[in-house]
This record gives structure tokens, sequence and C-alpha cells, in this order.
């Protein structure tokens, strides 16, 4: 391993820094992340060295980057390389924190596409679809619709996930789609879980996957593609006048439709496999909001009363 000065260039230090921090403790997903905003590094400062980096490089490093990204994506890019700049800063080879009071610009947001159905919605595209006596995809539709998996959760399940005895469905493990295929570790430990299910859905699967090898993914018998899970989804909500979501967009349903049914955020939290309360707070904001504007009315309407 070569030792790091202060005039080598930033860019080898950063490579270095992904690959001796982050190679192997992050998943896979996530390293492809660092591995792009090395990739920026290359392209907006190819010559910059380490000693260079101050407080105006930064900043002019992070306003290039935010002509071609949206706010939150800069904010992500600068996160990626604070951790690599305040070990460079620990190490003496930066005198001073060059993204102490950065300023986070980026283009305006796009219109974000609808992220879930509503109860009627939703009850519209699970009596339209096509649940035929084998495995299909619209069987995973339905899993997921019904249950809040991730779709690297519903692909990992096995037979002997499932205990019809209590009616619950173990996450324990994901499916590799965007790789080489093969089990792979769940996203954190709180996505280790029982996911309890409804008595139809059991009884569905009981049927289904009867004869089934125990330890053989249930839906996957070739590489999968997400893609074409969304489009067969895509497909349905069309044919049927509904919005068109994605299939992580019914992991939004099914936690937006427990929380308008009164679910505490903890128990959605859980159900979901959230590392913490905090992430579904602020993933369903702004149903949250919706929630206390009826509780708004709710209490005037009650104290009204109060003659």
């Amino acid at each position: 391993m070569k030792i790091v000065r202060k005039d080598d260039l930033f860019l080898i230090y950063y490579e270095q820094w992904i690959n001796i921090y982050k190679e192997g403790a992050v998943r896979e997903i996530t390293m492809a992340k660092y591995r792009m905003t090395l990739n920026w590094i290359k392209k907006l400062m190819p010559t910059v060295k380490i000693y260079e980096l101050n407080r105006t490089t930064y900043q002019q490093l992070l306003n290039e980057y935010a002509i071609h990204h949206e706010r939150q994506t800069t904010m992500d890019f600068h996160h990626q390389l604070k951790g690599a700049i305040l070990d460079a800063v620990d190490d003496g080879l930066i005198d001073r924190d060059p993204t102490r009071k950065a300023i986070i610009k980026g283009k305006p947001p796009r219109k974000k596409k609808t992220k879930f159905l509503n109860q009627f919605e939703l009850n519209t595209l699970i009596k339209n679809l096509n649940l035929r006596d084998e495995i299909n995809w619209d069987w995973l539709i339905l899993l997921i619709a019904k249950t809040g998996m991730r779709f690297s959760e519903a692909l990992g399940l096995t037979p002997s996930d499932f205990d019809f005895s209590y009616q619950t469905v173990s996450v324990n493990k994901t499916w590799d789609y965007k790789g080489k295929g093969g089990f792979l570790p769940t996203k954190n430990k709180s996505s280790i879980r029982k996911i309890q299910i409804d008595w139809q859905t059991t009884s569905q699967f009981v049927r289904l996957i009867k004869g089934m090898e125990e330890n053989k993914p249930i839906f996957v018998d070739k590489k999968v593609y997400n893609s074409t899970v969304n489009n067969i989804l895509s497909k349905h909500c069309k044919q049927l006048e509904i919005p068109i979501i994605s299939i992580h967009g019914l992991r939004h349903t099914h936690a937006s439709l427990l929380l308008f049914a009164g679910v505490s955020m903890a128990s959605v939290a859980r159900r979901l496999g959230h590392s913490s309360m905090t992430t579904t707070q602020k993933t369903y904001l702004h149903i949250i909001h919706e929630l206390e504007n009826q509780d708004t009315d709710l209490i005037i309407r009650s104290i009204s009363q109060l003659v």
C-alpha cells in the first residue's frame, strides 16, 4: 500500500480510502455509489492535490457537481466525501476541515411520481391480479402489497420461511438480483423480522408452495430484473386506470394504509424492518401531517361538544 503524502492527488487518496475503509464493509450497492463519487472527482478536479483542498476548492467541487444533480443527490455526494476528508484532516494531510459550512446547491427537483395507492386503488389492483395455481409475478405483487417487504426480501423467500400455524413469514435474507444471484444478508439487523399475514394469504400460499423444495427461492428460477416486475405492475395500473406505481411503491402503499388505519409508528417501523422510527417518520412525513390535520378536526369537534 502506497503511503499517501500531502502533495499527492486527492483522487488517489480517496480511491485508497474507499478501498481500505469501505470495500467489504458496506453493501455492494453502497460501494457502487462511492465508486461513482470517485469518478466525479476524476472528472471535476483531476489535478487538485490533497494540501490544496480548502473551503474554496471544496465548495467549487460541490457547485460544479450541483449543476448536474438535484440538491439531495449533491448532499449524498458531500456525505460520501466528508468521511474521507475528515480522516485526511486527522492524519495531518489537510490543515483544516474544508467541508465546514459547505453550501449544498442543486437543480430543482423533478416532479415526484405517485408513490402509493389509496385503499380503493389497492383493492382494485388486488382483485384484478392474475393469481393462477402456480407461481407468477402477480403472486409476488400480492405478497409485497400485504406485507410491505422490500423487493429483494420477497425474492429471497423460501417455503421454510412460512409458518402457517402462526400465520407468519420470516424475513432473514435477501436475493442478489442486481448481481450474480444467490442469497445475501438483509439490509440491516432490524430487517430480520417475522411479519404477520392474514388467513386468506396464508391459505393461498399453503396450496401454492406445497411440494416445493424447502430452501429454494419461491419466486426465482433464473435471472430476475426489477424492471420486469415493474412493467407487469405498470401494465395492471394502466388497464385499471389507477396511478402507476413501482414495486417499491407497494411497500409505501402498505405502510401508508397502516398509518391511516391508526397503527402506531413503532409497529409500522418494525413491520417494514426500518432501523429506527426516525426513518419511518422521514419517509412518511406527509402522511403524519395529514393525520395531524385529522386529529385537529377531531379535537375541535370533541371540545365543541363541551357545553
